[in-house]
């Protein structure tokens, strides 16, 4: 884990490419205590030694199955994709199976990427995973203030430009959202969890690759919708610029994708590190 100092921090947003509906914004003043997170989302490694340690089922693997992106699924899985009405778009298949350990649907499996981020996670798995660690799951605040490793003003963990001098910093979509995926970036789905030159405090894939499930919710209204933080490898500014330190988007705490997954925070007194 990275350990983030205590002190005044800007967060939020409300410039041009800002969303308001989502509330990242307005730029604002906020104190926070010292804190530690983990420098990578947590790996198909870890999850797996959480899973051999304890038995835990994740709640796709107890439901029966979870969405898929479809440019993703294994030719074995093309028979498990499911008809149910989901209101989902036409790109998120649900597939029978699909889960942390078979990513893309049965023919897939989690050992083929265990430096990858764990995906198909819901809130309430990031939960347990973290309280087995000794952790926590970040508030939107610590992992803003971690995303933006002490730069004012800043779209990105890096600065102001997405690409700096043909060198792509995050896994997120090139092409034509959502049928023509160039992967200029290197990768068509997930990257290693520490893909990537890591920011300020060393912290690696703060935005793209996945989503990160945090602790908060979406709002007091709304508290069973939780905060999703970063973006994943399937954004694109023309459908989903959210690949910003301070866009935010929010899911149900059972919802489960192959591009939503999370990482450990804790407390600086802690002593994981």
């Amino acid at each position: 884990m990275a350990a983030v100092p205590a002190g005044s921090w800007h967060i939020g947003y409300d410039g041009p490419e800002a969303y308001p509906e989502d509330g990242e914004g307005p730029r604002r003043t906020v104190t926070s205590p010292g804190f530690l997170i983990d420098r990578t989302a947590v790996t198909n490694h870890a999850f797996a030694g959480f899973v051999e340690a304890t038995g835990y089922l994740t709640e796709a693997e107890r439901i029966g199955w979870s969405f898929v992106f479809y440019a993703q699924l294994h030719p074995s899985a093309e028979r498990d994709v499911l008809s149910l009405q989901t209101g989902s778009p036409e790109w998120w298949l649900p597939v029978k199976g699909a889960s942390w350990a078979m990513p893309d649907g049965a023919g897939s499996d989690w050992r083929d990427r265990e430096d990858h981020p764990v995906v198909h996670v819901s809130w309430n798995d990031a939960v347990a995973y973290a309280a087995w660690s000794g952790k926590r799951l970040p508030t939107e605040i610590e992992w803003e203030i971690a995303a933006r490793a002490g730069l004012e003003d800043k779209i990105y963990p890096w600065g102001n430009e997405l690409v700096e001098e043909d060198r792509h910093r995050c896994n997120i979509w090139q092409g034509s959202f959502p049928f023509d995926n160039s992967a200029e970036d290197g990768f068509l789905s997930t990257a290693p969890a520490n893909a990537f030159e890591p920011n300020g405090y060393g912290l690696f894939n703060m935005v793209g690759n996945v989503w990160e499930w945090t602790a908060d919710s979406w709002s007091a209204s709304r508290p069973q919708l939780k905060a999703m933080r970063g973006g994943s490898y399937l954004c694109h500014r023309s459908y989903c610029n959210r690949y910003r330190v301070s866009a935010r988007t929010s899911n149900a705490v059972e919802a489960a994708s192959s591009h939503l997954g999370f990482r450990c925070a804790a407390d600086l007194s802690a002593s994981a590190t």
